[in-house]
C-alpha cells in the first residue's frame, strides 16, 4: 500500500507563496492536490497524469503551478495567495484510466492533509 505523506504548509499573508510537497512511498501513475475548507466538499485543485499533463483548477489558474519530481514528489508552487485559498490541502494518487483528474472519487490514495491558512 503506498503512502502519502504532505508538506509545506502554513500561515501566510495575501499575496505570499508557499510550496507544497508530497512524497509517495511508491510510484504512482497519477496524483493531484484537493482541498477542503471547513463545511464545504473537497474539490481538486491540480493534478497531473503518468503523461505529465496538468490540469488545474479555474480558481487557481495562472497562480498555481504543479511539478512532479523523480516520479514520487509531487510539488505545487502557490503564489499569489488568498484567503479563499485556506483549506486543508490533501495530496492523492491512483492508477486508474482513464481518469477525471480533479475528481476526488477517482483516486485510490490519500495523504493525511496540510493546513493553508491565508490572512489578508
Amino acid at each position: 500500500q503506498v503512502q502519502l505523506v504532505e508538506s509545506g504548509g502554513g500561515s501566510v499573508q495575501t499575496g505570499d507563496s508557499l510550496r507544497l510537497s508530497c512524497v509517495a512511498s511508491g510510484y504512482m501513475n497519477h496524483m493531484a492536490w484537493f482541498r477542503q475548507a471547513p463545511g464545504k466538499e473537497r474539490v481538486g485543485v491540480a493534478g497531473m497524469d503518468a503523461g505529465n499533463r496538468v490540469t488545474y483548477a479555474r480558481s487557481v489558474e495562472g497562480r498555481f503551478t504543479l511539478s512532479r519530481d523523480k516520479a514520487k514528489v509531487l510539488i505545487m508552487q502557490m503564489d499569489s495567495l488568498r484567503p479563499e485559498d485556506t483549506a486543508m490541502y490533501y495530496c492523492a494518487a491512483t492508477n486508474k484510466w482513464p481518469l477525471l483528474l480533479l475528481k476526488a472519487s477517482e483516486y485510490t490514495t490519500w495523504g493525511q492533509g496540510t493546513q493553508v491558512t491565508v490572512s489578508s
